[in-house]
């Protein structure tokens, strides 16, 4: 692994480690760069159903690479739980990959630490140029007026996944457009075991998504104009209580669901049991669950009223995986040419088209192959009615605090207690004052 001189930020990275929420890492994988220096180091997020499915993708690109570069890769592909807390403890140690995975929310606050390369003009063009790019998709790759401190790798959008079967057996015969409808057919479709919608409740990433979408529909942002947290404005509270009350009040989330944080809501979909869920790009991991594709369909995120837009008819977040290098790496040229073939018009084709996801590359874009009903929908979503998570260096903290005050509150939920008004703002006020100060 590629050992670094400790990053300026090294304090910005220590108070997002302590508030990190799995158990860190960043231990050595592989040779020291400096003594082979046509190797490289590279951290994957696991995109696929497993860790080894991720390996049985990539391993054949990386190949690849090698022959075309007589560089070596070193992979490690590591869950979403722990990957965050890796990088943090990453920078902290001064030891950490050349190239690495990062969910693109984290842009901001991994840039404040100083430990990513800046994607200026002249590296920009290196790998292309940032016109090769589809320009939302630079909307979470780090704080406005800086270089990006990442490029976009896998472009993905939330939508509404639906189970063909149980919408027949219930009657439903189109998907709900509006939160109203959602509710109002939730309530047909739940029942004798079964439920209308699934959530992860203590996935606080995702937790933090679907609240983050409900808070602009409300017109709230959760922070303010100066970056600072505004986590108890009205419409940051009735985001979070209209999640939270989907199971608390209205009964179509599984009490059960509010322990889930690894993707068990798609399990209890691909099997019958919940007819709904808000995810992105699901498709490869319902096939690993046996699913047909004839077997869901899909459909926009709901809004208040209307059709999907931006203000207050935004319906996902901008979500997706960049590509980040770290600024001290020994193998600048080395991880600048794994940036451009990871991003090429052909791996990216690759790549997208078995992880089900949209290329951010306009190129491979344009594949009939991402024309596609579900990837239509992501697509059009991202360009029409996504918005990306704040870009402030406090964003890593802002998933945590508050993703936790909403599994709290899916927590009293599911025992039964009352999730009033009252209790989410208290839930939203300990997570402000857990913040930083500015």
């Amino acid at each position: 692994m590629r050992r670094f001189r400790a990053v300026a930020g090294a304090a910005v990275a220590a108070a997002l480690l302590a508030t990190a929420t799995a158990c860190g890492g960043g231990s050595p994988t592989g040779g020291d760069a400096d003594a082979s220096p046509r190797t490289l180091t590279y951290w994957a997020s696991n995109q696929g159903p497993n860790v080894e499915a991720d390996r049985k993708v990539l391993e054949p690109e990386l190949r690849k690479f090698e022959e075309k570069t007589g560089i070596t890769v070193e992979l490690e592909v590591i869950p979403w739980p722990d990957l965050l807390n890796r990088i943090m403890a990453a920078v902290t140690s001064g030891q950490g990959p050349d190239v690495l995975n990062i969910g693109n929310t984290w842009s901001s606050s991994l840039q404040a630490t100083g430990a990513l390369l800046p994607w200026d003009e002249e590296n920009l063009a290196r790998i292309g140029g940032r016109e090769r790019f589809v320009e939302a998709a630079f909307a979470s790759t780090g704080t406005a007026g800086r270089a990006p401190a990442a490029v976009p790798l896998y472009s993905m959008a939330y939508a509404l996944y639906y189970n063909k079967k149980m919408f027949a057996d219930a009657g439903v015969t189109r998907p709900p457009a509006t939160w109203d409808e959602l509710v109002a057919t939730g309530k047909r479709l739940s029942g004798k075991g079964r439920w209308a919608l699934g959530a992860e409740g203590s996935n606080l990433s995702n937790n933090i998504h679907q609240v983050f979408v409900l808070g602009k529909q409300h017109g709230a942002d959760f922070f303010d104009a100066q970056g600072r947290p505004d986590f108890t404005s009205d419409g940051a509270v009735a985001a979070v209580k209209q999640y939270v009350d989907l199971m608390a009040t209205h009964g179509i989330i599984a009490p059960g669901n509010a322990e889930y944080a690894q993707n068990q809501s798609l399990s209890d979909f691909a099997k019958d049991r919940t007819a709904m869920v808000l995810w992105q790009a699901a498709a490869t991991t319902f096939a690993s669950q046996g699913m047909d594709d004839d077997e869901w369909g899909v459909a926009p995120a709901p809004v208040r009223s209307g059709a999907p837009g931006q203000g207050r008819n935004v319906n996902s977040m901008v979500s997706g995986v960049n590509l980040a290098v770290f600024e001290n790496t020994d193998n600048l040229d080395g991880s600048l040419e794994f940036v451009k073939f990871m991003t090429s018009d052909e791996e990216q084709r690759i790549l997208c088209g078995r992880y089900g996801s949209v290329p951010p590359v306009k190129a491979a874009q344009d594949d009939p192959a991402f024309d596609r009903p579900e990837l239509r929908v992501l697509r059009d979503t991202l360009a029409t009615s996504a918005a990306p998570l704040p870009q402030v260096p406090s964003e890593s903290q802002f998933e945590t605090v508050v993703g936790t005050a909403v599994k709290n509150l899916f927590a009293a939920a599911a025992s039964g207690d009352a999730v009033t008004t009252e209790s989410v703002r208290a839930e939203l006020d300990k997570a402000q004052r857990q913040m930083p100060r500015q």
